[in-house]
């Protein structure tokens, strides 16, 4: 369970983006991971005579490193096959076609593709963990600062429009309200494990995006239901699960001081 001190840890980490729902910026990698390395190899060319196969393989692998680095791992691994394609019809003989007559250009070329491929999963990685530790600062932030108001607040209306503000940034939100009482309707839900159930289903959120309307996230306080957050999405990208486990996290220190604060107000 969440808690007032942290989150709980997913049973899966989330890699890249949904294949069917790839951010802007995977997009561009994953067109730069097809047209880059055909360029690098097409400028290649003049020197080919001169270049050794193997300088030239480098060459492109430091191509398949900086396009995962900047991108996705798919970008990189579509990198490294363009990589070893375009090698092999420009830099081999003979040129301008996919036939190859020397057993060295043979092995380097596959070289390219496997050294290509798996300098591309560890520079995606890195580029992941580097995204993720800033990440965490940021909602280790928020989960200490709305604990210290809920233990100086003097009004739990305090709390809940601080945590309206965090929901609101952390999810990329249009709008959010907070609903005191009893239960009204059925909105999709966002659970405790951080995925979202739509009627008895559920949503698969990070492969299909929000649903339309309003979501709810349910505040418990001693185990009592005590309000929820109506959470209106954004135009943005959906944001990951680490994030929904931290809107979570806000939504039960928010119950913590309601229950603290005794009974809630009706509206």
């Amino acid at each position: 369970m969440s808690t007032e001190t942290g989150i709980r840890t997913p049973r899966r980490a989330r890699g890249d983006a949904a294949p069917g729902h790839w951010l802007p910026r995977d997009r561009c990698a994953l067109a730069a991971g097809l047209a880059v390395p055909f360029l690098v190899a097409l400028a290649l060319v003049p020197f080919r005579t001169d270049l050794s196969r193997t300088n030239a393989a480098l060459v492109l692998v430091v191509v398949v490193v900086a396009v995962a680095a900047l991108g996705s791992r798919a970008a990189g691994a579509l990198s490294a096959l363009s990589a070893a394609a375009w090698f092999d019809f420009f830099l081999t003989r003979p040129y301008e076609t996919f036939d190859v007559t020397s057993s060295a250009d043979v092995e380097t070329a596959v070289l390219l593709l496997i050294v290509g491929l798996i300098v591309s999963q560890l520079a995606a990685r890195a580029r992941r963990l580097e995204v993720t530790t800033v990440t965490d600062a940021g909602h280790l932030a928020r989960i200490h600062e709305t604990a210290r108001l809920a233990q100086s607040a003097k009004s739990s209306d305090t709390v809940v429009d601080h945590v309206r503000g965090e929901l609101t940034e952390l999810l990329g939100l249009r709008a959010c309200r907070f609903e005191y009482g009893t239960l009204m309707g059925r909105p999709p839900r966002l659970k405790q494990d951080g995925q979202l159930l739509a009627g008895r289903r559920m949503w698969d959120v990070d492969g299909a995006g929000w649903p339309a309307g309003e979501i709810e996230l349910r505040a418990y306080g001693n185990g009592h239901y005590l309000g929820r957050f109506m959470l209106t999405p954004g135009p943005g990208a959906v944001p990951p699960l680490q994030a929904r486990l931290v809107a979570v996290t806000l939504a039960d220190q928010t119950g913590a001081a309601l229950d603290t604060a005794g009974p809630v107000r009706q509206i």
